[in-house]
């Protein structure tokens, strides 16, 4: 049973794998399942498995995708024409069907994905451990879930399907339902995944819904914007059939992200109508709505706040950057001075990927606190397109999670330097204040901007 080893500590990913963005079992986040018995890629897909070969296909191990990355193109392609010898050995095709002995390298795509929708047929025997590999992460967990297969102190009683590899006790680590079928019938396997957020559905049962799969080689950061699918052996025999996938484009990306929060009952209020600057103060002259976009107008800006004042919440909101832009969220401001010193902070919304910007501190890069704590980068959409962000603020922690991926994960009371000095940063302590926008002369568009209250315990924080 490979990749199993689990540190004894997960500080980053540990509240975001417990809260923000999950569905709660809601059916409009795990979309519907896979007609009866298909022979054909349902449109929009295409398959990975063309039934005759292993073509698309080479070879890997339980590797970190950082080091496959790091490669010159000459040493990678030197890598997977040595893998092929393995697949060949343990690897076959038999009337259509995709079959592994149990053993060798992992069947990896050379084709690399970042938002998608995967779906496969699976049939396994007594005794089998695999699983499927998101972006080169382990794993949607596939095993022998039966007594006899001598796997139940590790979960297998619960079922195939979760994402075994998340630390223990997170949503999405053991499956919601036990939904294996009997050996010897085939599985139907349906995965969406967006940035690091994962469901999986199980032969038409939900068992994972939208919780984040959290990256085995590095707790630290999240999985990777973009990898291959892994097919991983296990010793035992494992035949796999109509592998499908299709790439999720940003809008719908955005949609699923979204989604939870079109449920009344969980009480995301509207900041912005859509129509006007109803509810904004401060500098509205700097911002204008724009088909159905609060705009900041270009070569204008200043800080334009929302008149409803915030403890501790919950943010959600799309933006679209043109290229070079800058821009900013305010958070807890009090509705004078600049944000980024007296409020709690301003989280830098910022196009990183423009040569402009090559030599800025780490600090001021997107998702930041800015000039004291460090976003992850890789995970910004193209200029041009919308990204989702999400924004948690409890007590002095802040987390963000930018197109499903959580970027940043801070307490910033136990930041004691910056860009700047500590002592500049006069509103770090605040406790309460506006939720605003930050322009700094470039027409960076804002829609959709939700927020909803966390309870506050005494000393401050989420109950």
């Amino acid at each position: 049973m490979r990749s199993r080893l689990l540190p004894t500590s997960f500080p980053l990913l540990s509240i975001l794998l417990g809260g923000g963005l999950l569905c709660g079992g809601l059916i409009g986040c795990a979309p519907g399942v896979m007609t009866e018995d298909p022979t054909t890629p349902p449109a929009g897909f295409r398959p990975l498995f063309d039934g005759t070969s292993l073509s698309g296909w080479w070879g890997l191990s339980t590797v970190d995708p950082r080091s496959i990355a790091a490669l010159s193109p000459e040493a990678r392609e030197r890598r997977r024409q040595e893998s092929l010898a393995d697949i060949r050995a343990h690897w076959s095709v038999e009337d259509g069907i995709l079959v592994n002995d149990g053993e060798g390298l992992f069947l990896t795509t050379e084709e690399e994905f970042g938002d998608f929708e995967l779906r496969l047929e699976y049939r396994t025997v007594a005794g089998a451990d695999s699983g499927i590999y998101l972006r080169g992460i382990p794993q949607v967990q596939i095993w022998d879930t039966t007594e006899a297969g001598g796997k139940w102190e590790l979960g297998a009683n619960l079922g195939s399907g979760g994402l075994w590899n998340n630390p223990p006790g997170t949503p999405g680590r053991d499956p919601l339902v036990h939904a294996d079928r009997p050996f010897g019938e085939w599985n139907r396997v349906r995965v969406v995944m967006v940035g690091s957020r994962v469901t999986v559905e199980l032969n038409g049962r939900t068992v994972v819904d939208h919780a984040i799969l959290s990256n085995y080689f590095d707790r630290e950061r999240a999985v990777p914007a973009r990898g291959p699918i892994q097919l991983q052996t296990h010793g035992g025999r494992i035949e796999w059939r109509r592998i499908w996938v299709r790439e999720i484009e940003a809008e719908e990306a955005n949609a699923r992200l979204l989604r939870c929060e079109d449920d009344p009952r969980s009480a995301w209020a509207s900041l912005f109508d859509g129509t006007s600057l109803a509810g904004w103060r401060g500098a509205t002259e700097g911002y204008e709505v724009r088909d159905g976009a609060l705009s900041c107008r270009k070569g204008s800006g200043g800080t334009l706040h929302h008149s409803r004042m915030l403890e501790d919440f919950e943010l959600s909101l799309e933006f679209r950057l043109p290229p070079g832009g800058n821009n900013g969220l305010a958070i807890r401001y009090p509705g004078v001075g600049d944000p980024a010193y007296s409020g709690m902070c301003e989280l830098q919304v910022l196009d990183s990927t423009h040569p402009k910007y090559a030599g800025l501190d780490p600090r001021q890069h997107h998702g930041s606190a800015y000039g004291r704590a460090a976003a992850q980068r890789g995970y910004l959409r193209p200029a041009g397109e919308w990204n989702h962000q999400w924004v948690r603020v409890a007590g002095t922690r802040i987390q963000v999670e930018l197109n499903g991926a959580p970027i940043l994960d801070t307490d910033l009371a136990r930041i004691e330097d910056g860009l700047a000095p500590i002592e500049q940063y006069a509103g770090r302590d605040r406790r309460s204040g506006h939720f605003g926008l930050a322009g700094h002369n470039d027409a960076v568009e804002y829609r959709r901007i939700r927020v909803r209250d966390l309870p506050v315990r005494d000393g401050g924080g989420p109950e």
